[in-house]
């Protein structure tokens, strides 16, 4: 039995999973928001307490030595060396990795080479991998790499069509995102669905803050709604998914700014929020799109931009066994994924109104005579991740 910490660095938050493997036990879980800041939040979850602190985090190197301190002086721990891995999310590879790596100092190395591909995520993911080493270093530090899942994904649909020399040079490409969740949420359907994976053509639908569509193919990813950055693709909580890029250069113009200024508006003012112009939270949607127009509008962009892709890959898969709900919005709103699959029944997709009523569990809610089944299977990344430290620190061993 060991233990091992999965980590998700973000640009300005540290959210951690403790657990005991094998056997998934989770011993401890917590997050540090708001990086940086004077005010920053510290939650941690254990067996027995819970509780939350506000204090001064000024950056990442702070934040996971707070974590340690707080590991012992909870008695989450006994002594920090009883942490034997570390398992860290890394966003972009940028087609480098394919699978979760051991971190020496080369692989740090062509990580930090690779920060121009998400600067909002991989410097934080890169900081807090130091900061680990630093204070455990007899730790086992392991990448996994949310685009890791999507190498699969054949040339035709990750080539843009522009100047081809930019693919060959520059690397410009659909990375995709979400890789780690989808990994998860495949696994656990093979499993519970009893199907073979090489065998398994599906639709994922990762809804949450950040939200995406994957097609698997064989059981591997064929195609995925989110590009280069994770900016693209459908419509998100603060996220515009895809735009034309005229557009942009026209609001530089219009409002003065320059494009980094735009570019943060697509990432952080736009989605549910923009559109809505109240909420980015769907719970809230929920609540006044029938008395609010504007919310309404947004909900409707947001489950038709999703119709738009699970269309296209069908198409492009030719047969579907399943479409599957996951994520915060996916695994916990039936009116959402009603919305969804009732625009679905050109492909013979029929969901059960009373089955599909559960939230956060895995469950069937399709219809008998549907074509494709539903789905709704809760995701579970830090386990993932966690599983992915587990096997490379067996093989460290055994080697």
């Amino acid at each position: 039995m060991i233990k091992i910490l999965a980590v998700n660095a973000g640009s300005s938050t540290l959210k951690w999973k403790l657990f005991q493997m094998p056997g998934a036990e989770v011993i401890a879980k917590g997050q540090i928001e708001r990086i940086g800041f004077q005010n920053a939040q510290l939650s941690v979850v254990t067996k027995e307490n819970e509780f939350c602190e506000e204090l001064t985090i000024e950056n990442h190197q702070q934040a996971v030595d707070k974590l340690l301190v707080i590991l012992t002086e909870y008695q989450v721990v006994d002594r920090l060396d009883e942490i034997k891995g570390i398992g860290h999310r890394f966003v972009n590879g940028a087609g480098h990795f394919s699978s979760s790596v051991v971190i020496d100092e080369a692989v740090l190395d062509e990580m930090e080479k690779l920060i121009e591909f998400a600067p909002l995520h991989n410097p934080a993911n890169i900081m807090a991998i130091k900061a680990f080493k630093a204070e455990l270093p007899n730790a086992l530090s392991v990448a996994v790499f949310d685009t890791g899942f999507h190498q699969t994904i054949p040339e035709e649909n990750t080539v843009y069509a522009i100047p081809y020399e930019y693919y060959q040079k520059f690397h410009v490409q659909k990375f995709g995102a979400h890789g780690i969740s989808y990994r998860y949420v495949l696994q656990r359907f093979l499993k519970v669905a009893g199907r073979e994976r090489a065998k398994t053509n599906a639709i994922i639908l990762h809804l949450g803050s950040g939200a995406s569509v994957c097609a698997i193919r064989n059981g591997r990813s064929f195609d995925t709604s989110m590009g280069f950055s994770p900016v693209s693709g459908i419509a998100m909580q603060t996220r515009s998914g895809d735009v034309d890029p005229s557009m942009l250069i026209y609001l530089e113009n219009k409002l003065g700014v320059d494009s980094q200024a735009v570019l943060q508006m697509l990432n952080n003012k736009s989605g549910i929020l923009g559109i809505s112009g109240v909420s980015s939270d769907m719970r809230e949607i929920m609540e006044i799109h029938k008395e609010n127009a504007r919310a309404d509008l947004a909900l409707k962009i947001f489950v038709n931009r999703i119709v738009k892709y699970i269309g296209a890959y069908a198409a492009e898969l030719g047969r579907v066994d399943a479409l599957i709900f996951t994520g915060g919005i996916g695994e916990n709103i039936p009116y959402v994924r009603k919305l969804i699959c009732d625009k679905l029944t050109i492909f013979g997709i029929k969901i059960d109104n009373n089955l599909n009523e559960v939230k956060s569990k895995e469950a069937r809610v399709s219809m008998p005579d549907s074509k494709s089944e539903i789905w709704t299977i809760p995701t579970n990344e830090e386990l993932m991740i966690a599983e992915d430290v587990e096997k490379l620190y067996g093989k460290v061993k055994a080697n």
